[in-house]
């Protein structure tokens, strides 16, 4: 992609905004990411409010140990929809499985992959697949720009979903409540569109009635 900034390049950020906005004809923007490690422990509740107007607090509870997945995961921007599977580390050989998955989904047209800096997602044997699969790009965000990917989002829905209150005894279940988290999203995806929504008729009227 060339350098950040200089005479005549696009930055890394304009590029990859543009590639939510304005996607070249007939290609299709996938965000990709790795969640994890999880481990099997007891999950905190999503944040909310108790009946009597209290805040929900659970107790810290953390534990590593042998067992653990990482949850490799691609967000299709123009329809919402996603793919995840678990894995026992996060590699090239992982990243390798989802580019597979990825291209199988999408078979025809270009596929632009929004992704980080991570270093299994350039490495020797990735950049070996890519040469034989040359419909697929990666479009890397810079280093401290993780908002760029929106995948990021997608994973606190995922998270909220899959692992929120839950007590998982090993990797298994772990597999098990991501495939169903992803099922669940997927039959109410929608279309991922960058920046802010407009406010909605009622806020402006009441920004109206204030000022007068």
């Amino acid at each position: 992609m060339g350098r950040e900034c200089g005479p005549g390049v696009r930055p890394k950020r304009s590029r990859i905004i543009e590639l939510y906005t304005d996607p070249p004809p007939g290609s299709t923007v996938v965000c990709v990411d790795e969640l994890g490690p999880v481990t099997p422990r007891s999950f905190p509740p999503a944040p909310g409010w108790s009946p009597d107007g209290h805040r929900i607090k659970a107790p810290l509870e953390y534990s590593r140990g042998p067992d653990k997945a990482w949850v490799f995961g691609a967000l299709r921007v123009k329809d919402g929809k996603s793919l995840t599977f678990t894995s026992r580390s996060r590699n090239s050989k992982g990243y390798i499985k989802l580019l597979e998955k990825i291209e199988r989904a999408i078979p025809r047209g270009l596929i632009y992959l929004i992704a980080d800096n991570l270093s299994t997602h350039k490495s020797a044997l990735v950049r070996e697949w890519l040469t034989e699969h040359p419909r697929i790009e990666h479009a890397f965000i810079p280093k401290g720009a993780a908002w760029l990917n929106m995948i990021e989002v997608w994973w606190r829905l995922f998270r909220r979903q899959a692992l929120a209150g839950i007590d998982f005894a090993d990797s298994y279940e772990i597999d098990y409540a991501r495939r169903v988290a992803t099922r669940q999203l997927n039959r109410k995806a929608k279309p991922w569109v960058w920046g802010r929504p407009p406010k909605p008729p009622r806020h402006r009227r009441r920004t109206f009635v204030y000022r007068l």
